[in-house]
């Protein structure tokens, strides 16, 4: 007895269909870590936070200083640093304002405080919420006496702890690496 009805699909042979879902597994999985290339991931010892920091850069002990430095070997004044201050135990970001009065706080009292010789503008200030947590993310353009350069920052508060996360660049070199920067910078997670 003859069917009249139409053939249904061919089915590719298996070994086809093997090499087919191989190149499209890659094909995803290239396309994952492209977002992440060049990046190296840094966890402290006690699983509190992390962060992402460009592959060809190394830490740097510092005294009296930021709790981590990060800086580029090749453009060495190219650098990420992390500074962690007590705030209020029970309070969080909010409490110490809306964006740009953390931001302005900041620039008055760190990036350019009186006396430092240093000038400093807050260009832009904006909240981001991520996993639950409000985030402040700033960018600043930083006088020198002899140079410009520019900075980007995060803060975030968590248990009694105001985290700031920052890189900073020449002016010249901006343009370059903004976008690394801003990867860089909102990479900044609290694990716990």
């Amino acid at each position: 007895m003859t069917s009249l009805s139409a053939p249904g699909p061919h089915p590719l042979p298996r070994p086809l269909l093997r090499g087919v879902v191989a190149v499209l597994l890659a094909l995803v999985l290239v396309g994952c870590s492209a977002a992440a290339a060049g990046l190296n991931r840094y966890q402290n010892p006690d699983g509190r936070f992390a962060f992402l920091y460009p592959t060809g850069w190394t830490r740097v002990q510092v005294s009296d200083g930021p709790q981590l430095v990060f800086h580029d070997l090749i453009n060495s004044d190219e650098t990420l640093s992390l500074v962690i201050s007590d705030v209020k135990a029970d309070g969080d970001l909010a409490d110490l304002g809306s964006a740009v009065a953390v931001g302005e706080r900041l620039r008055r009292a760190v990036i350019a405080p009186e006396g430092s010789g240093r000038q400093a503008e807050l260009l832009q200030a904006e909240e981001r919420d991520q996993d639950g947590r409000t985030f402040y993310d700033l960018e600043y353009s930083v006088h020198l006496g002899d140079r410009d350069r520019h900075e980007l920052a995060t803060v975030v508060v968590d248990r009694g702890r105001l985290y700031t996360f920052a890189a900073s660049t020449n002016e010249i070199r901006w343009g370059k690496v903004k976008d690394l920067f801003h990867q860089v910078v909102t990479s900044f997670t609290l694990l716990v």
